[in-house]
């Protein structure tokens, strides 16, 4: 595992960004051969889409070699739905890049066949192979994507019912009114994000902390889902200094150690 640790949002927004636009133009990706994103939702990556974009515009990168699959979808919400993930992502990222729309990979929160759905997302990720590089953020209570506690760490693409935590969360986006949420969602599973070629995770504020602690020091587990990234190859951890909080002193200076040897485009 690798931990990447910044001085606030700002600046791991950016690198974040850059390494992005690093392993897409690394890669020299070709109509034929797809860089294949995996993309998140939330306020954690927001900063790094506005990033991203600003590249795209300055001619730094390109994203018409580049099909993308989001981790996840609320049931009952259409595209048109402006707290729904589709709305989401074309509003912050992709109507402000050059990525075709044939290579937009979403779930359809208005689906009426939950089980069809999940298995036709897992087959269309593995028609490409394996998706290269996964972006996630946290939960507080350590989920990834909307893998909540307990879940299965070999899980799959699936219908998964939202913590009353989680809800609370995410009433921020519906004007802090929690009877506004939609309680399930169509979510990406354990097993799926772990299949990625690479993994990278976004966390900032001392409310991932406890979250952050979990995933570097403490033991494999399914009450924390993100624990399991102990056990990628090429696993990332991209926080800020006040999602540190509870790590053990020493931990952070290890990695902040190691990272003033590697090369700076990594």
């Amino acid at each position: 595992m690798r931990l990447i640790i910044k001085k606030n949002y700002e600046d791991c927004s950016v690198w974040a960004a850059n390494y992005v636009a690093y392993c897409i133009k690394s890669f020299r990706p070709t109509p034929n051969k797809p860089f294949i994103l995996g993309l998140c939702t939330g306020s954690t990556p927001l900063g790094m889409y506005a990033e991203l974009i600003k590249m795209y515009k300055q001619g730094k990168i390109s994203f018409a070699n580049v099909v993308t699959f989001n981790m996840d979808e609320y049931i009952g919400l259409g595209p048109k739905d402006t707290q729904s993930y589709y709305y989401f992502m074309h509003e912050n990222f992709f109507n402000h890049i050059d990525i075709p729309q044939k290579n937009i990979h979403l779930l359809n929160g208005l689906t009426k066949n939950y089980a069809k759905e999940c298995q036709d997302y897992e087959d269309a990720i593995k028609s490409y192979g394996q998706i290269n590089l996964f972006i996630g953020g946290v939960g507080s209570d350590g989920h990834i994507a909307f893998n909540e506690p307990g879940s299965s760490l070999t899980s799959r693409t699936r219908v998964k019912t939202l913590t009353s935590e989680t809800i609370d969360a995410n009433s921020r986006f519906f004007d802090y009114d929690i009877s506004k949420v939609p309680t399930s969602v169509l979510t990406v599973g354990i097993g799926t994000i772990m299949d990625a070629q690479e993994v990278m995770i976004l966390a900032n504020g001392d409310k991932k902390a406890r979250a952050i602690h979990h995933a570097v020091e403490g033991s494999i587990n399914h009450m924390w889902p993100i624990s399991i990234l102990q056990m990628h190859q090429h696993s990332t951890i991209v926080c800020d200094e006040p999602a540190t909080n509870e790590l053990k002193a020493d931990t952070v200076r290890y990695f902040k150690d190691i990272e003033k040897k590697l090369r700076p485009e990594t």
